[in-house]
């Protein structure tokens, strides 16, 4: 028999199990389970996998790396740089996997499955099943985020907000407590830098006397420990680093 617990990114495994990152800070708990393990930039030992998804995770791992260097490369072309100005470990180095688990929640109003929050990475790539439950917030509106079979919702995190100097924004969202049956399953993997210690802010090619950075210079490992000590609830880590 094989024990997991919450210190996922500590045990030196790289996998865990637990229900709310911020369960020690929240009001209430949210109504779901998590898998978590990280999938670089060492890579993982499959041993450390349950043995139901251990292939999976593999696969994942591989088309993760192909997938997140288009995304960055389409990204970075964006703010008029060359395609490979973000790639490589100072940005996009470290991906870690959660798979989550929404059980029928009896009372759904009382809780969610997360709560509102923006993610504090560059990217993050989710799969979602047809359950549905994912909301997006647009011109302070509640919108669902239907499955659509085959597609991948990607989100702009915080640090890319940051870095593009608000040219990209990260979405808010949350996920609703499932009222039904059927429970809901999703798939997200969290692109971020892999050198926690070098210093992020707004990009020098795209800040300049018309255009100011509205950021000050911060560590990535800064921006981490603020994530993980306080309530997740309404959450945007950008507004800690605004000038």
């Amino acid at each position: 028999m094989r024990f997991y617990d919450r210190n996922w990114n500590t045990s030196g495994k790289g996998v865990g199990y637990f229900s709310n990152y911020d369960l020690f800070y929240s009001k209430a708990a949210s109504w779901r389970d998590m898998f978590q393990c990280l999938l670089g930039p060492e890579p993982i030992n499959p041993d450390f996998i349950p043995d139901v998804c251990r292939g999976e995770v593999m696969e994942w791992e591989t088309e993760v790396k192909r997938l997140k260097d288009i995304l960055i490369g389409l990204l970075s072309e964006g703010l008029g740089l060359l395609p490979d100005k973000l790639k490589g470990e100072s940005y996009v180095g470290r991906a870690s996997m959660a798979s989550n688990y929404y059980p029928y929640c009896p009372e759904p109003t009382k809780t969610f499955g997360i709560v509102s929050h923006t993610d504090y990475g560059v990217l993050t790539i989710l799969l979602q099943d047809k359950v549905g439950g994912l909301q997006v917030k647009y011109n302070d509106k509640w919108i669902n985020l239907n499955h659509v079979h085959g597609a991948l919702v990607v989100n702009i995190g915080d640090l890319l907000q940051m870095i593009s100097n608000d040219v990209y924004k990260s979405g808010e969202h949350r996920v609703l407590a499932n009222p039904s049956n059927e429970a809901r399953v999703s798939i997200v993997v969290f692109i971020n830098p892999g050198t926690p210690e070098n210093l992020y802010g707004p990009l020098p090619e795209l800040v300049s006397h018309e255009n100011p950075p509205l950021y000050k210079q911060f560590t990535f490992s800064d921006m981490i420990r603020r994530f993980f000590t306080t309530e997740i609830a309404g959450k945007n880590m950008s507004g800690h680093f605004r000038l």
